[in-house]
Parts: C-alpha cells; sequence; structure tokens
C-alpha cells in the first residue's frame, strides 16, 4: 500500500510540476530572443525547405508601423512589437552641446509603442496593446527601428522591452501586469537600442550599457519589482544577456566591448570576467553543456570559448578560456551552436564559417553564401537543417553537417532584419513590410 501510495505522489508531484512551471514546456515553442535554448535551434522543429511568394505561405500579413524584433511564440500566438508612427508630429530633443557623433535618424513623430498577439493558424490579430505613446528623445541607426528588442514569454507573463519607453508585463489576455521604466538611454551615434530582456525563473534580466553610466539590472518578473542592480563600464552595447545553470547555480553571461562578465543571478555578484569582444557589441552569447561562446566584429574580430568550470575572477591568462578565433567574427548576427557545430557569420556578409565547438578546429571556413550578400538575421538550426535568411528576402536552407551542403535556396520580395522563429512545422518571418508564417501546404 505504501509502495502505491508514493507511486500516486511521485505521479501527483510531476502533474503539480509542469502545472507550477510552464517553462516546462518551453521546448515546444519559441519563447525568446535565439529560441528555446538560446542557441538558435529549435529541437522539436520541422519547418519548410522550400518556400516562396506562392509556395508554402500559410497566411501573409502587413503589421502596422516598423520594428525589427524577432517574434516569439507561445502555444496558438505569434507576439511581436512595433513602433507606430500617430501622425502627431514634435521636435526632437535636441543632442548635447559639443556631440557630433550622433548619426542616427531622429524621431520627428510621436510613435505607438506597440505589442501584438496574433493568431498562429490565420494570421488574424487576437489583441493589440499599446505600451506607450511617446517622441523617441533620440534617433536610432538608418537600418534599425524603435522596436528593436524582442519580447520574451513564460506562458503566463509577456515581457515587452522599448528600452527607454519602458518595460512593459502582460499576462496571456494582454492585460497590463506591470511596468517599470529606466530611464533614457545615450547610445553611441544615437544608433538606438536593441538589447532584449532575458527571463530565467522568476528572474527577469535587463543588460542598459549605453554612453551614460551602465548597469544590468534584474526584476522579479511578477511585480518588475527591483532585485539587484550592478554598475558596469561599459560604452553602448545591444547583446542580450543569457542566463544559464551550472552546478546548480544560475548565473548570467553579457557580452561587451571592454569585458565579457558573468553575474550571480541570485545577488548580482561579479563571478568571473574576460577579455572584451570587440567595440559596438551586438552578437549575444551561445552555450552548451559547460562552454559559452562569445562573439564580437565591428572593427575587428573575437571569438572566445569559456569552460565554465574554473571560471572564477579574472580570467586572464587562465586555462577557463578554452580556445580563441580572431577573424571572420560577426557584427550583428549572433552565432548558432548546433550539434556541437559552432555556425558564425563574417561581419554582416553572406560568409559563413563552421567549427567544432569543442575543439575550436574548422570544419570550414570563409564559406561564401551564393545569393546572399548581407544579412542581419541570426542563423537558425531545425531537423538537421541550417537556415540563413539574407536582407533582400533570399535565404538559403543547408545541412547542418561538417561539410556545406545547399539544400534551398528560396525567395521573398520583402527585406527580412529579424531573425526566424521555428515553432513545430513553421517558420515565421519578421519582413520590412510583411509578416509570414511559412508551413507546407
Amino acid at each position: 500500500m505504501m509502495k502505491g501510495q508514493n507511486m500516486i505522489a511521485a505521479v501527483l508531484l510531476v502533474l503539480l510540476s509542469f502545472v507550477t512551471n510552464p517553462v516546462a514546456n518551453s521546448e515546444k515553442y519559441w519563447p525568446q530572443w535565439r529560441g528555446p535554448l538560446a542557441t538558435g535551434v529549435a529541437p522539436n522543429a520541422n519547418p519548410p525547405l522550400q518556400w516562396s511568394e506562392e509556395k508554402n505561405i500559410r497566411w501573409k500579413i502587413e503589421i502596422p508601423g516598423k520594428g525589427s524584433s524577432s517574434p516569439i511564440v507561445w502555444g496558438d500566438r505569434v507576439y511581436v512589437t512595433t513602433a507606430i508612427p500617430t501622425g502627431k508630429s514634435a521636435a526632437p530633443a535636441s543632442p548635447e552641446s559639443g556631440d557630433s557623433r550622433r548619426r542616427g535618424i531622429a524621431a520627428t513623430d510621436v510613435l505607438q509603442f506597440v505589442l501584438l498577439a496574433i493568431s498562429r493558424p490565420d494570421g488574424k490579430v487576437v489583441w493589440q496593446r499599446t505600451a506607450i505613446e511617446a517622441l523617441p528623445h533620440e534617433g536610432t541607426h538608418p537600418d534599425g527601428t524603435w522596436a528593436s528588442n524582442s519580447p520574451v514569454t513564460d506562458g503566463e507573463h509577456i515581457i515587452a522591452s522599448f528600452g527607454s519607453r519602458g518595460l512593459f508585463c502582460y499576462d496571456m489576455t494582454g492585460k497590463l501586469i506591470w511596468q517599470k521604466d529606466l530611464g533614457d538611454m545615450a547610445t553611441r551615434n544615437s544608433f538606438g537600442e536593441g538589447s532584449s530582456p532575458a527571463l530565467h525563473g522568476n528572474t527577469l534580466v535587463v543588460n542598459w550599457d549605453h554612453e551614460g553610466q551602465s548597469f544590468i539590472v534584474a526584476l522579479d518578473k511578477r511585480t518588475g519589482k527591483e532585485l539587484w542592480k550592478a554598475d558596469r563600464d561599459e560604452p553602448s552595447s545591444w547583446s542580450t544577456p543569457l542566463a544559464v545553470v551550472h552546478d546548480g547555480k544560475p548565473q548570467v553571461i553579457v557580452n561587451a566591448t571592454n569585458r565579457v562578465r558573468s553575474y550571480d543571478l541570485a545577488n548580482g555578484n561579479l563571478i568571473w570576467e574576460s577579455a572584451g569582444t570587440t567595440a559596438n557589441a551586438i552578437p549575444s552569447p551561445v552555450a552548451v553543456e559547460d562552454v559559452v561562446y562569445v562573439t564580437g566584429g565591428f572593427r575587428g574580430s573575437a571569438l572566445f570559448a569559456i569552460r565554465f568550470a574554473g571560471a572564477q575572477g579574472d580570467l586572464s591568462n587562465s586555462a577557463a578560456v578554452v580556445w580563441k578565433y580572431d577573424q571572420d567574427t560577426p557584427y550583428v548576427p549572433s552565432p548558432l551552436l548546433y550539434d556541437g557545430k559552432l555556425y558564425f557569420l563574417k561581419v554582416n556578409s553572406g560568409i559563413l564559417s563552421c567549427f567544432n565547438a569543442k575543439t575550436g578546429g574548422p570544419f570550414y571556413s570563409r564559406q561564401r553564401l551564393e545569393s546572399i550578400a548581407n544579412i542581419y538575421a541570426s542563423p537558425v538550426g531545425a531537423a538537421g537543417r541550417v537556415y540563413l535568411v539574407g536582407r533582400d528576402g533570399t535565404a538559403l536552407v543547408i545541412k547542418n553537417s561538417e561539410s556545406f551542403e545547399v539544400l534551398a535556396t528560396n525567395k521573398l520580395d520583402d527585406g527580412i532584419d529579424a531573425s526566424p522563429a521555428l515553432v513545430d512545422n513553421e517558420m515565421y518571418l519578421r519582413g520590412r513590410k510583411f509578416f509570414y508564417c511559412i508551413a507546407e501546404k
């Protein structure tokens, strides 16, 4: 009888864990920037190999306004942010005296900063929420938008970041739970903002590197209450933090120019730091098992593989840095970590390298991608394939292999800068004008 009771209790405990821990199903969906594993891989997806404007398009809708944030997916809905002009004009804020570096495009139109919930089956807008209506206080890069930060969800909360316009937490029906203003960024050359929030358990982490006092802050996802905050000695960066667990201890890793740092997720204490990557740090770290990979590619090249075991304090001359590489690394696109292979692009060009993630040896390098000249979208992987989407809408599908093999070349009539989201048998591609659901028909 006792054995039977123990078995029933165990079953109930398992069932309860799925009820109380919604992220138990996260690998089925695409809940955050870079997907369920934060590596760019969708382990349970099998999207189409081929598509065009006439083939394998389940739906195609026009998203109001502009945005380059990547979509996230949970349940039967896709969530995406955008910034919609209101037609209300206002004078932009004046640049600080003596600052001649501001080359971004200034906003002269008041914008609505919006989160959309879209039905996966038919592309209809289920709900639309205006988080705030405001005139951006500074510009954005000519290729950027004022809605570049991707949202994040755990299946109970959806947290949309509009950077200096604030953080906004909604429930799955679109009801606002809390909002928080972290201040105004002053980004390099007024190039705008783009770092997405990271979520681990009940802790939301936001990186705030800019030309003022930079910091990293942790908030309670349920209330927006600040849990801890740590100042950072960093110029502007656009990298999204990566939360990992090593030896049962959660930590959060941030790529940046001066230093790559890991913080204790519980209290913000610094665990380790290494040399920084390059200026304008954009690519997000990726990790598997006990190694994290960080990259940078603006006016230089940097790739570090850092092992968590033994990583403590300053890692200069430490064996924790297991290998380095200083050529052909990405500026905007983040790397893809797939089955022991690290894929990365050269700057923003259609030149691809694939390395053995464990040893740092190349399987191939400097492979030119036919038909793709420029790329901002980060590569993604599923079903033994790697998907690479160029800025002009051309996409290559290659085999996830130690040798380079093109499986398909596809083209859409839209420019694409946002990274794809892969779920089930579908791919979601956010273009500059249209939003596509690509699925076998």
